[in-house]
């Protein structure tokens, strides 16, 4: 946090639309893929963008710009003069700590989205952001190890597939698919990661459970942050009147929207379920302590009569006729044993142990 807060400073003073690039460095060399395909063919290529502008070559087609690795704020200021795109936007692209949403503007829209890659220590996020316009998509990312949209190249390849026959809305569609699906992965971590905690809660709590509770209600928080606002961006997308958005695209939409909210709703219910297993590890140590604490006192209790006995014949009396008596030692102990054993059998009969 105090990172991006200093890396956030570098806009003081510098005027809206500014570039700079906000976030950490994943992949200093950006990594450019440009894949155009329509019914026919599909051709995959990695062009050089500083010289060239990849545009639909033939009406109908698609291109489909990705660029993996945001470090190079040259290339973002080539692909924004090369397909009219706001220095806001672009601003907004370089800064990797957006909020998830979606701008219309005249001749594109722009959206913002956050995939969550699991890790053994945690979540950490990318983001992934979309300008969508007629007939291209660009797409950004900060260069993280592996590609989520390898499953959407594939389909690239099928000629039959739904995904060759429509238009950039639908190839968005299906990368934004790849992201919620995405979404489950993650989840599905958390909650086997919660799995083992309750076992462990359970068994035997101890500190290391309160730490890993904490971890990972720390992780939901962070997927809540990434994932709540995403609902918004594609309940704007289904409501908006635009030219980008077919109506045969709107229905997969509506489908994406629903895992949205399942997805939320599975966030929910495992912070929930947190909250409980929070309750119960301060339940089991607080009945813990409470067993220390009885044994402790029955201990203390028991002792108090014998300590009483004890303290009353080590009086430095002169006149104590039991100190002469031949069996007064055994007869103490006697005592002291018959006072113990009563009192035992006391606590038991009032099963306080």
């Amino acid at each position: 946090m105090k990172k991006l807060l200093k890396k956030r400073s570098r806009k003081a003073g510098l005027s809206p639309g500014s570039l700079v690039h906000i976030g950490e460095v994943r992949q200093a060399d950006p990594h450019t893929e440009v894949i155009t395909y329509d019914r026919e063919r599909v051709d995959v290529s990695q062009p050089a963008l500083e010289k060239e502008c990849p545009l639909p070559p033939v009406e109908g087609a698609v291109t489909w710009l990705n660029v993996e690795g945001i470090g190079r704020l040259e290339l973002l200021k080539r692909l924004g003069d090369c397909y009219g795109i706001h220095p806001l936007v672009l601003e907004d692209i370089a800064n990797t700590d957006q909020r998830p949403k979606a701008e219309e503007y005249d001749k594109y829209l722009f959206v913002v989205l956050k995939m969550l890659i699991p890790l053994d220590s945690g979540v950490s996020s990318e983001q992934v952001s979309f300008v969508l316009g007629d007939g291209w998509l660009l797409t950004f990312q900060e260069g993280l190890d592996g590609d989520p949209f390898n499953p959407v190249r594939q389909r690239l390849k099928n000629p039959q597939g739904r995904i060759r026959s429509q238009g950039a809305d639908f190839l968005a569609y299906s990368l934004m698919d790849v992201i919620v699906d995405n979404y489950f992965l993650v989840l599905e971590q958390v909650a086997e990661s919660i799995e083992v905690m309750e076992e462990e809660l359970m068994r035997a709590p101890s500190q290391r459970t309160l730490a890993e509770i904490y971890r990972l209600k720390r992780d939901l928080l962070f997927i809540h942050k990434a994932i709540w606002p995403l609902r918004e961006v594609i309940n704007s997308m289904i409501r908006r009147d635009s030219a980008l958005v077919k109506e045969s695209t709107l229905i997969y939409l509506r489908d994406l929207y629903d895992h949205t909210i399942q997805v939320i709703e599975t966030v929910e219910t495992l912070r929930d379920m947190l909250s409980g297993m929070l309750d119960i590890y301060l339940s089991s140590v607080s009945y813990r302590m409470n067993g220390i604490m009885k044994v402790l006192t029955i201990i203390a209790t028991i002792f108090m009569p014998l300590t009483f006995i004890v303290g009353l014949y080590g009086m430095n009396f002169k006149h104590m006729p039991e100190l002469e008596w031949a069996w007064g030692y055994p007869s103490v102990l006697l005592l002291m044993l018959i006072v113990t054993v009563g009192m035992l059998i006391f606590f038991r009969r009032k099963k306080w142990f």
